[in-house]
């Protein structure tokens, strides 16, 4: 490290400690929580909260929510977020559909459009189509920005896609920037499978799960102690390429045996119990290398069948667990979030770290100042 570096930048400091003080604020829920409470579970001084506060309810962030009784002199006053103050937009770009959701700073789904999508249609022709549906949804409110989920590969640093499988043109298209340039606010870039896990792990436990997603196309989301693992190059997840099956039918990746290939023509066949072991057999691959604690499934391919995948999946980790003497039950489930679990997941990468659940340079920087009236806000 380089020392000279080492020290607390004031304005990323100031933004750390009102990221605490939001989130907070928005776990407290309606039933809000005083600054005495804030200060405590925080660690900062009253002092340092009452200035947070006061700025947070200047810009319209926070608000009172009544009073509390006090074990000794008067009562404390007690606040609460206030939702509406800022809203974040999720695009999931999928190979022929698009959704796009509009979430408020609670994470509650305030409206969301699915309409058809070609993704082959030509970069123009997409990005005019993403631009369309989020702008539908803005309606005059308060954007903080928009979140993207695409099929990979991509670099979510440089919200550069590579070649996404059936789709060669995509690769090197600066997708992030190109849609940021066409709404005027910030975007973030990410996988589609990296966006739901996301999701996922921003509202429930800090444990290490995989997410497989199987709609149009095969991919993982990996959490790993609560944390996303993305990779240096953020190329992890790429689980729908494993050869599984030495020879096996050609993919379209250009490889043979690949498990998205298998999966995908058991289904086009009917036979979902095959395409079930097929998963299966990729997620026990996943629970020996991680040692993770459980594994959810979604995509549109699986919420037509959950049941017969879920039983699928199960099957084989219960069997891999006997042959190897592991007497754990790795839970096997449907991912929460239903149809648009994706689309939330692109929205929670601009909220993230607005409540200071840090996501990589892309969300980072949109409150490095420290201000929430620096946001680039539309509306």
């Amino acid at each position: 490290m380089n020392r000279s570096n080492s020290g607390a930048n004031l304005p990323a400091l100031r933004s750390h400690n009102a990221a605490l003080v939001l989130d907070l604020l928005r776990t407290a829920g309606d039933a809000g929580i005083s600054r005495l409470e804030l200060a405590e579970r925080t660690g900062l001084t009253p002092q340092a909260v009452s200035k947070i506060t006061a700025r947070l309810r200047a810009e319209g962030t926070a608000t009172e929510a009544g009073r509390r009784a006090s074990t000794g002199g008067k009562p404390r006053t007690v606040l609460k977020l206030v939702p509406s103050a800022g809203h974040a937009i999720g695009l999931h770009l999928d190979r022929d559909e698009l959704t796009a959701v509009l979430v408020d700073l609670a994470g509650t789904l305030v409206g969301v459009r699915t309409v058809p999508l070609d993704l082959g249609a030509g970069h123009d022709t997409v990005v005019g189509a993403a631009a369309e549906q989020a702008e539908s949804l803005i309606g005059g409110r308060p954007i903080l920005g928009v979140g993207v989920a695409s099929p990979g590969p991509l670099d979510h640093h440089t919200g550069v896609l590579h070649r996404i499988t059936g789709f060669p043109q995509w690769n090197g298209f600066p997708l992030r920037d190109a849609l940021a340039a066409r709404l005027g606010l910030p975007v973030v870039l990410d996988k589609d499978t990296n966006a739901a896990a996301l999701g996922l792990a921003l509202r429930g436990p800090a444990d290490s799960f995989a997410y497989l997603h199987l709609g149009t196309g095969l991919g993982a989301g990996l959490v790993l102690g609560g944390t996303l693992l993305r990779g240096s190059r953020t190329g992890a997840g790429e689980f729908g390429h494993q050869t599984i099956l030495l020879g096996g039918p050609a993919c379209g990746c250009g490889a043979r045996g690949c498990i998205e290939a298998l999966c995908l023509m058991s289904v086009a066949r009917g036979d979902i119990a095959a395409a079930a072991r097929f998963l299966g057999v990729g997620a026990a691959n996943l629970v020996g290398l991680l040692d993770i604690d459980r594994v959810l499934l979604g995509g549109r391919t699986v919420m037509g069948a959950q049941d017969g995948f879920v039983r699928g999946v199960r099957a084989v980790l219960e069997e891999r667990a006997r042959r190897g003497g592991d007497a754990r039950a790795i839970p096997v489930a449907v991912a929460p979030g239903g149809p648009h679990a994706v689309a939330e997941g692109a929205a929670r990468l601009i909220l993230g770290p607005v409540f200071g659940h840090g996501d990589g340079d892309g969300g980072a920087r949109l409150h490095a100042s420290g201000r929430w009236s620096d946001l680039p806000i539309l509306g």
